[in-house]
């Protein structure tokens, strides 16, 4: 490996999951000059947590919004041309096509969560899944890799890309355990932890979201791109695909909304700590109401509760006030539009997931308290989630087209 790529050979570097803006945009700024050849030749290695040069960790930040798709794609499209960058700007868009695709399918995080719930009852009934679903979440299945990762998901909160891939094919192919208890664990666990990456990268590798189509975690795989860290024994040798006896219906996007100039309170979620940017005026004032423990009904890591906590408090500083974190916002929110004088409440669009369930209920109660609920659309999301219907190829060819449309177009050229 590294005659391949003699700049990695002292390349020792981890990554500081700091929960604020300017820790985000450091890491930026570090990892911007290596988006291009480096990063697409260095990309599928997992060299471990101490040589993270070859990958960005951008994502715990992006997952919270405390820096923007945009703001990383014109960082990149500023120190490369796009065909240097393409991979790079391909996993940027990977994400935003997950938020898209579920966004027209919400049936599908819904019928996760019913299922999860199944499975949680079935680890009550079932001493035999209950004792194999114990060894895998404590690392004591036998697999080296498998009990490595799930050991450094527990300490660092973050895992390889290439490595959440053989961690689900593993955890579902060959210890048979349902998939929604694992991405269940890595909701809990992961800083990044996010209802659409997640659960779609699940249903990828098991079969569900390409239907027909798995990932199958092979020793041979893993020993090239771990440098030969491990040497997995014992692993599924075919794959077969996971069914469902549901269909999930395509639904149309929400109309975009832009701000008003009217007093309001902003409201900001741990799924977007940058909404007050889009804003043309100062709001009255600042409210952050956190959903964390909407990711699951199991209990969530110490490191993710942290981190969107310490999060939302770096977006609030130092004018805005952190609520009480509770299931229904409709009681902090009332108070807070009478403290502040005001009858509109704005807050960025949260897609599909645990804030938006929260508005979801709260928003009916707020109108009969005669508030109104502005809930504001990126142009990011309302541009590239229309090209989310169906496969993630599709989107891929308009790239170059849609960044012109983001203005980024200056850099297109070979």
């Amino acid at each position: 490996m590294t005659e391949r790529f003699p700049e990695l050979a002292e390349a020792k570097e981890t990554i500081s999951f700091r929960p604020t803006r300017a820790n985000g945009l450091a890491r930026l700024k570090q990892f911007v000059g290596r988006t291009g050849r480096h990063y697409a030749s260095t990309r599928n290695y997992d060299f471990g947590t101490e040589r993270r040069s070859n990958v960005s960790g951008l994502s715990p930040w992006l997952r919270h919004r405390l820096i923007t798709e945009t703001e990383v794609l014109a960082a990149v499209l500023a120190s490369h041309n796009f065909n240097a960058a393409e991979k790079f700007v391909q996993e940027v868009f990977w994400r935003t096509y997950f938020k898209g695709w579920l966004e027209q399918r919400p049936s599908v995080w819904t019928l996760y969560q019913r299922d999860l719930s199944h499975a949680c009852e079935r680890l009550s009934d079932d001493d035999c899944l209950r004792a194999r679903f114990s060894d895998a979440v404590n690392g004591n299945t036998g697999i080296d890799c498998f009990d490595h990762w799930v050991r450094e998901l527990l300490v660092t909160g973050y895992l390889h890309n290439h490595a959440r891939m053989w961690f689900a094919s593993i955890w579902i192919f060959t210890l048979r355990l349902p998939w929604q208890l694992g991405a269940d664990f890595f909701l809990r666990h992961l800083l990044d932890g996010d209802p659409a990456s997640n659960t779609l990268s699940w249903r990828w590798v098991g079969g569900l979201h390409t239907k027909g189509k798995t990932y199958l975690a092979r020793p041979d795989n893993i020993a090239k791109y771990t440098e030969g860290r491990f040497q997995p024994k014992g692993l599924a040798k075919s794959a077969e695909p996971l069914t469902e006896p549901v269909d999930h219906p395509l639904v149309p996007l929400s109309s975009p909304r832009m701000p008003s100039e009217s007093p309001c309170l902003l409201l900001l979620t741990e799924d977007d700590l940058s909404a007050h940017h889009m804003m043309p005026t100062s709001p009255a004032a600042v409210i952050g109401l956190l959903a964390t423990h909407g990711r699951s009904p199991n209990p969530i890591g110490d490191a993710v509760q942290d981190f969107a906590k310490g999060a939302m408090r770096s977006a609030l500083e130092p004018q805005g006030k952190l609520g009480k974190s509770t299931e229904d916002w409709y009681s902090a929110l009332i108070e807070a539009t009478r403290n502040a004088g005001v009858t509109t409440i704005a807050t960025a669009y949260a897609p599909v997931g645990p804030v938006r369930s929260r508005l979801d209920r709260a928003e009916p109660v707020l109108k009969e308290a005669g508030l109104s609920l502005n809930r504001i659309m990126r142009p990011y999301d309302a541009l590239m989630w229309l090209h989310a219907r169906a496969g993630f190829f599709g989107l891929r060819k308009k790239i170059p087209s849609l960044l012109g449309q983001l203005n980024l177009a200056k850099q297109l050229g070979s």
